[in-house]
Formats: structure tokens, sequence, C-alpha cells
């Protein structure tokens, strides 16, 4: 049996595995910075890189340590180098270099997206491409045609802010803390998911598989304080209106998201839907996706939810690029994409950036 070492520093979790070739998994280690970045309301880079330096060496140890494997047996180093936070994306490739370099085994690149929709095949022990794949995230909301696990082509994104970030920065305006989603999804419970008819952007628009989420966020805003007012902390909210707003809210955003992920079905002409992504760990999402793919015949694979959040496990796709031969020379550069910079904790109601969330 053939394994290998997956590393995973693309946002604030730092995370190693080791995988078999066979798809087995042999130990997964992820040391959370949750509480690192509570009281900013969202990941603050500079502290998730700095907390990295310090996590990645021991829990790379205790990966291979509880896998029961010699670094000898390790035939692979892969590790996610895009997309994420420049600064941590750099610690998991340095290290990952260091340690084919040091092995002379083969460096193989991971691309993040495509991890988390190879969750679902990991998973699932079944064939499940070709798929439409749902990526759903705090910095990432987006929508591929995927048919093979080395072919992905994007057909929809954001084109502002992410599911998750809408998540975070509503849990804020609502004062439930961080992360907003498990938080405004407890919230949601007790409310009313009709009670604000709030706005579900670009869902009435079949020709395009983008998603819109920053009107959504400000139409909450709006509804705690009123047109043009920022102070949400005079805004008085009863727990019977916080409950009411965030299931309002999560039912938008649910809406939102099935109904592009049926488009894209039905544009595509697949019948099968993998999705993965931190939001993707949402009751609500689950339970409306479920419901939607029983009554349309469709083929619906979720990540569980300990694959939902990042982790190193999901790396096990680079074993796809193993057989193809699609190795890295230590060449290889992190390509972190577009990432909202920081806002200043002096703006009324902002909250630092969630762009790399999962």
């Amino acid at each position: 049996m053939k394994y290998l070492l997956s590393i995973e520093t693309t946002c604030d979790e730092t995370a190693a595995a080791v995988i078999g070739e066979d798809l087995s998994v042999l130990s997964s280690v992820v040391a959370s910075q949750d509480r690192l970045h509570e009281r900013f309301g969202g990941v603050v880079p500079e502290i998730a890189s700095r907390a990295q330096v310090e996590r990645i060496v021991p829990v790379i140890d205790e990966a291979i340590r509880r896998a029961g494997v010699r670094l000898e047996d390790l035939k692979a180093v892969a590790v996610a180098h895009t997309p994420g936070l420049a600064g941590s994306l750099m610690v998991g490739l340095m290290a990952a270099k260091t340690f084919a370099l040091v092995l002379e085994v083969p460096l193989i690149a991971v691309n993040h997206l495509q991890a988390h929709v190879y969750a679902c095949r990991l998973s699932s022990g079944e064939e499940v491409f070709p798929c439409v794949g749902l990526v759903v995230s705090g910095g990432h909301t987006s929508l591929y045609h995927c048919p093979s696990p080395l072919e992905f082509r994007l057909l929809g994104n954001t084109i502002d802010d992410a599911a998750g970030e809408a998540f975070d920065k509503v849990a804020s305006m609502l004062g439930l803390g961080f992360p907003g989603g498990p938080v405004v999804e407890k919230a949601a419970l007790q409310g009313d998911p009709k009670a604000y008819d709030f706005p579900r952007s670009m869902l009435e628009d079949r020709t395009r598989l983008d998603f819109s989420f920053s009107g959504l966020k400000t139409a909450v805003r709006y509804a705690i304080t009123g047109p043009g007012k920022f102070d949400f902390g005079s805004v008085p909210l009863s727990p019977k209106q916080v409950a009411d707003l965030a299931a309002s809210f999560q039912e938008a955003v649910v809406d939102c998201l099935v109904g592009k992920a049926l488009l894209a079905l039905e544009m595509t002409g697949l019948r099968t839907l993998c999705v993965g992504g931190g939001v993707a760990a949402n009751r609500r999402f689950r339970e409306r996706l479920q419901a939607e793919a029983d009554r349309a015949g469709i083929r619906l694979f979720i990540a569980p939810l300990k694959l939902c959040t990042d982790n190193a496990v999901m790396g096990a796709i680079a074993w796809e690029r193993y057989r193809a031969g699609l190795f890295e020379t230590l060449d290889l550069d992190i390509a972190p994409g577009p990432i909202r910079p920081l806002k200043s904790r002096s703006e009324p109601g902002s909250v630092p950036s969630s762009a790399c969330r999962t």
C-alpha cells in the first residue's frame, strides 16, 4: 500500500492527514484557531499565518504518529496551494516542499475548491464524476462542471460576497458571535423564515449561474437600523426579532444556492450534484437540497460534516494527480486568489474579512 501526506493551510486551520492509495484515511489532525479570531468577528490573516508557523510541524508529526507509518512509507506529499490567504498558503507550501525534498518523493499541488468537491467521492465510496460541483464557503460560492476528478470548469461564481462571508457579517449585526454559520443556524431554529421578505439576488436570471449576497446583507442591515444608519448597538432587538431575522436571511441564502444548483444541472444535462464547503454543514441547506434531489431524481452527494470545514483529508484528490503523473517542481508557488482587505474596526458594524473561511 502506498501512502501520501496531505497538508492544508489555506485559511486559519492547520491540518495534516495520511491517506492510502485506496483512499483509506489513516489519520487526520486539525488545529483550529476560532478562539484566536473570535473577538475580531472574522479571520485576521496575520494572526492566522503566525499561528500556523507554530503549529505546522506538531500537526504533521501527530498525523504521521497516529497513522502508524514511517516517513519512508510516504510516496508523495500533497499541499493545497490555491486559493486562500497568502501567508497561510506559504506556511503549508514551505512545509510540503521540505518534506518532498528530504524524502525524495513527488510534490503534488491541490486546488482547495476542487478538493471540497472530491470530499463527496471520498466519503461516499462511489463514482460521482461527471457531476456539477457546488462549493459554498466563507470566501467562495462557485459552481463547476466536473467531467472528471482532473477537469473542473467554472460555471458560475459569486460576483461580490460569498455565502459564508454573509453569514459571518449578519451574525455580527445580530450580535450572535463567530463563526457566523453555526450561530445564525441556531438562532434561525426559533424564527420564522417568512418574517422578512429579503431579496434573492440573481435567482430569477436563468441565463447566468452567478451568485450575489451583498444586497441581501445590506437588506438585513436596513431591517435592523433603517436605511443610511450603521450603529447596530443602539438598536435593541428582542430574541424573537433576532430569530426571525436569522431565519429569513438563512432562507434567502438557501433559496439562491439551491435554485442555482438546480439550474446548473439543467443547463449541463447532468444528474449528479456534489456539494462541499463550510456552508454545506447548514442543516436547512442540506434538507432543502435533499428534498429537491428526491423530487427531481438527482443523485446528491453532500460532504459529511467533518469534511465540510477545512481539513487535509480532502487532499485525497492528490491520488488522482499521482496516478496521472501530474507532479510539481520545487518552484511551485502559491496562488492566493482575490482576498478582500481587513476593514477598520473603527467602521461601525465592520468585521475582518471572512474571505477564506470554508
